[in-house]
């Protein structure tokens, strides 16, 4: 079977949550095509430089500054239109040269044909908006379900339990349950797991006590970053931040008591999680299915983006106590 598989580029989240698809695929002897924009993509080409990769069209867009995020989705709106129409295009020529068996969009909008089997992976069926723009959920709700249902099948990387599972209100409650197809999380650990890889520590062979790791989009990013150094570089306990940058060069800095890293391999970051005893992180979906898997969601501090009503949704739902 010939797949083309295509993670949106939003953060790292949703390609690192893809690299267990693809593995999955490669191991039954499909082909995989990879296709993208960014980060996500760059992440993917160096998780499996022998796939072949189609370039698609960027969403441009970046948090504002501020806390509450009202002027990003303002822009977001017809941004995201212009982006699912480039998207969809894109596919239409892509399909004319050459045949896939399968389709699969990590949250790519406009990746939907009725000529070939297209599968949707979201974590979000009822996507929840911030407060001052809750009045247009129920809209929200009905696009997104306008578009997946676009699509041939949907599946949710959560467990199928409404009562036992990561994503809470965002993939559970609503009509679309019976539709969609949960799949169980999705973590780009599962291999670590399941090979038992030996525990490698990079850095000299030390443990930190406090591991923090970036994730996200511009500004807030860099934000978090800054706010976590000057927060930790007189603290007594060492700290490990993986600051989430693909594609800059591996140098390591240090800043009184804080070493940084741009990025790290699985299995050395999944060791240095176990030894430590905090773990710092935005409350990306993607995340907290990796620590779930790793067991290890009792050590983390959640910290959502501001204004992304999503990550401060997960971040109460999953607060210790």
């Amino acid at each position: 079977m010939k797949i083309l598989l295509a993670p949106l580029n939003w953060g790292l989240g949703h390609a690192t949550r893809c690299i267990p698809l693809i593995r999955q695929f490669l191991a039954a002897g499909d082909e995989v095509v990879l296709a993208g924009d960014g980060d996500s993509i760059m992440l993917l080409r160096k998780t499996f430089p022998n796939l072949r990769v189609v370039d698609l069209p960027s969403l441009e867009l970046r948090y504002t500054h501020n806390t509450h995020q009202r002027g990003f989705y303002l822009r977001a709106i017809p941004a995201l239109i212009r982006f699912t129409l480039a998207d969809h295009y894109y596919l239409r020529q892509l399909l004319a040269r050459e045949h896939f068996d399968r389709v699969i969009s990590d949250n790519r909008f406009g990746l939907f044909s009725r000529e070939v089997h297209c599968t949707y992976i979201t974590h979000q069926l009822y996507p929840i908006l911030p407060k001052r723009l809750r009045i247009f959920q129920p809209i929200a709700r009905a696009l997104h379900a306008f578009i997946y249902k676009r699509y041939s099948e949907v599946w949710v990387p959560d467990y199928a339990d409404s009562s036992h599972n990561l994503a809470g209100d965002l993939a559970h409650g609503g009509s679309f349950d019976k539709h969609a197809k949960y799949i169980g999380p999705l973590s780009r650990f599962s291999q670590c797991i399941a090979e038992e890889t030996p525990k490698v520590c990079q850095a000299n062979d030390h443990t930190y006590p406090v591991v923090a790791i970036l994730s996200g989009l511009e500004p807030q990013r860099t934000h978090f970053e800054q706010a976590l150094i000057a927060q930790l570089k007189d603290a007594t306990d060492r700290t490990l931040i993986v600051r989430g940058k693909i594609g800059v060069p591996a140098t390591v800095t240090h800043i009184g008591n804080i070493t940084l890293v741009p990025h790290m391999s699985d299995e050395q970051l999944m060791h240095l999680m176990h030894e430590a005893h905090q773990i710092i992180a935005r409350s990306g979906y993607s995340t907290i299915m990796d620590l779930a898997v790793l067991d290890l969601l009792d050590k983390a501090y959640f910290y959502p983006t501001p204004g992304q009503s999503e990550q401060e949704y997960l971040s109460i739902l999953h607060k210790k106590g």
